[in-house]
């Protein structure tokens, strides 16, 4: 990679790939309402159990130029398969951000048919996510939901939709994740939170890369580089930086994009962690290079129309 000048993070335009934002006095979401939280992969998640609205991601994005964003799906009430979509809608009424939306849809359901035709009504959806089943640790040899028939008939409809998936797993089922985006390549996949690299021993990063390695193989499979913090442990480039540079060797510059993951990220580090330490570790790119990480392909992979 050549180095630039480059800009500074105050003047760089970003299209964040994948925020959350929810209002808890108007909106039931059971992990963050419920008395008891549940397990969570960072531990304690009492700081971000409480609103988070756009005024609030803009403040914490305050050094930064935030030109479009990816509202992700933020396991809204499962009895009301429509009420995210219509809170979205009513949000973009008042409000420019955020650009596009991931809504949910259990692709396991006998209706997901049915609720996947619901969401592609809405010109703001253009991708949807359904955490398909996985095993707790790697080794085991059951397989997940990507292999469930029912799942996969679900799956089947979002091409004809027009629609994009975006896939939360670990990384020990990528090889199900290498099947599913063989089986369907026009349809566009986007793994979440760069795979799930939670193991960082030299022997858990070694399996990670190997099995990101071969999905990276699927032309239909893009990435975000995002929810890499560690639990109680600072957002530093000595533990992440790695991470970064091999996912972008494998998938190529051209399908990689940096998100933040905000709120749930903000219980490890601050926007400016996240996105300073992003633009350390890529600092010798060329500005093309850098743009397309931090925004150009966000705003082609899910097909915002930004300038």
């Amino acid at each position: 990679m050549n180095s630039g000048a480059g800009q500074s993070p105050r003047q760089r335009r970003i299209v964040d790939a994948h925020h959350h934002l929810w209002d808890l006095s108007k909106n039931y979401h059971p992990w963050l309402c419920d008395a008891t939280p549940i397990p969570f992969r960072y531990g304690d998640y009492t700081a971000i159990r409480k609103n988070y609205l756009l005024a609030d991601y803009l403040n914490d994005a305050q050094n930064y130029q935030i030109q479009g964003s990816v509202y992700v799906e933020t396991e809204w009430d499962p009895l009301d398969d429509k009420g995210e979509a219509l809170y979205f809608a009513e949000m973009r009424k008042v409000q420019r951000l955020p650009t596009v939306a991931v809504m949910h849809v259990r692709l396991d359901d006998l209706d997901a048919e049915e609720k996947l035709e619901f969401q592609s009504q809405f010109h703001f959806v253009r991708s949807i996510r359904h955490k398909p089943k996985a095993h707790a640790n790697p080794g085991s040899n059951e397989p997940g939901g990507m292999e469930n028939a029912q799942w996969r008939i679900g799956f089947d409809s979002l091409s004809r939709l027009d629609l994009r998936f975006d896939l939360q797993t670990p990384w020990w089922h990528m090889h199900e994740a290498h099947a599913l985006a063989s089986a369907y390549p026009e349809t566009s996949i986007i793994i979440n939170h760069s795979g799930l690299p939670a193991d960082r021993s030299s022997a858990g990063l070694q399996q990670w890369k190997q099995a990101m390695q071969k999905v990276s193989e699927c032309p239909n499979v893009s990435i975000k580089i995002s929810g890499i913090g560690i639990p109680k442990s600072p957002w530093t480039i000595a533990a992440n930086g790695w991470i970064v540079e091999t996912l972008i060797e494998l998938f190529g510059i051209t399908r990689c994009m940096f998100a933040s993951n905000f709120p749930v990220d903000k219980v490890c580090a601050s926007f400016d962690e996240i996105y300073g330490g992003f633009e350390i570790i890529v600092a010798s790119f060329t500005e093309q290079e850098k743009d397309m990480l931090f925004r150009s392909n966000a705003n082609r992979i899910y097909d915002m129309g930004l300038e």
